[in-house]
């Protein structure tokens, strides 16, 4: 039985990779801090016989015993509100955590998968956006202590592969959802099923007409999967193409939820990106993959995860302090 190291296990995509990985037959080691994680993702799994859960700060030095097959690092706050509330740490994770796990990956001949994101690409001057763009980022911006945190943990992973000759993986996220996702964390899905859950109007930053594009729980983890098994070392998109500005989403949330709420506009973020949308022609060939859940299929489940909180959950997802970044 291989055993695969997950951290950030207690998150949304970490706690979904556990169980991917577990109903695939391996041993699973999951690690957590809960800086942001829920221990609730994982309840399901603490009796399970092949999980074994480790709470750690990955920025401090990780000791694991015997052998070890694969490491997914997933250990980072995700979400806008997160990094102006623990940005040292998101800093840290990235670079000090990133070098912890590396360096453990060395001495276990551990193949190691990272997650980075779409936001390397700040705000694109290319679109759709491949592999090849080096970005447009503000290092100096709110949002650049996590993007130049995952553009230097994509630099050192990349040293270690081509020094050590490690087995290394790196998979660019894109916009992801689907139910365990926090519903305060900023991001626009939980955002806006929030708000419309509560009888809020819909916040829009801007004018609306940036884009996203959202990809299911399910398809990136079946991406992630495929990649991590591949023989491709450098980085690789996985997303879903389909394209949506905000104030189109925003509509089609306030359809799916059946009430009747407003849209309401407030001032754009410094550095929000205008446009996101992966180029996955990589992810084709590689891989053979490709998202398989549309968007009214996915939001219709995350809808139906978010309608079974407590009304206490519901109201704690409030944040009328916070003045942007909501659109991620």
């Amino acid at each position: 039985m291989k055993k695969t190291l997950i951290t950030g296990a207690a998150g949304f995509l970490g706690s979904h990779l556990c169980d991917r990985f577990i109903k695939e037959g391996y041993k699973v080691i999951g690690m957590d801090n809960f800086i942001t994680g829920d221990k609730r993702n994982i309840h399901h799994l603490m009796n399970h016989p092949n999980f074994e859960f480790i709470e750690h700060d990955v920025t401090e030095f990780i000791s694991i015993e015997g052998p070890l097959d694969y490491i997914l690092h997933f250990a980072s706050p995700a979400s806008p509100i997160d990094y102006l509330k623990i940005p040292i740490q998101t800093l840290k994770v990235g670079s000090l955590g990133t070098h912890n796990l590396l360096g453990l990956a060395k001495a276990k001949n551990a193949r190691i998968l990272i997650a980075s994101t779409s936001e390397i690409y700040g705000d694109p001057l290319v679109h759709p956006q491949t592999e090849d763009y080096y970005g447009n980022v503000n290092t100096i911006g709110p949002r650049g202590v996590y993007d130049e945190a995952k553009r230097f943990q994509e630099s050192i992973t990349m040293a270690y592969h081509r020094f050590h000759g490690l087995e290394t993986r790196i998979v660019r996220i894109f916009n992801t959802y689907g139910p365990r996702m926090r519903l305060n964390d900023g991001r626009v899905i939980p955002a806006f099923m929030g708000q419309a859950l509560r009888g809020e109007d819909l916040t829009v930053f801007g004018d609306g007409s940036q884009t996203r594009s959202f990809c299911y729980v399910d398809d990136e983890v079946e991406g992630i999967y495929r990649l991590l098994l591949s023989d491709y070392a450098y980085p690789v998109n996985i997303g879903n193409p389909n394209e949506i500005t905000i104030k189109d989403f925003a509509e089609e949330i306030i359809k799916l939820t059946g009430t009747t709420q407003k849209i309401t506009y407030k001032d754009l973020p410094v550095n929000d990106p205008m446009q996101r949308q992966p180029d996955i022609t990589l992810a084709k060939k590689l891989l053979g993959w490709e998202p398989k859940i549309g968007r009214e299929e996915g939001m219709k489940l995350t809808f139906d995860y978010f309608k079974n909180l407590t009304k206490d959950e519901l109201n704690k997802s409030e944040h009328k302090d916070f003045k942007g970044y909501i659109n991620k």
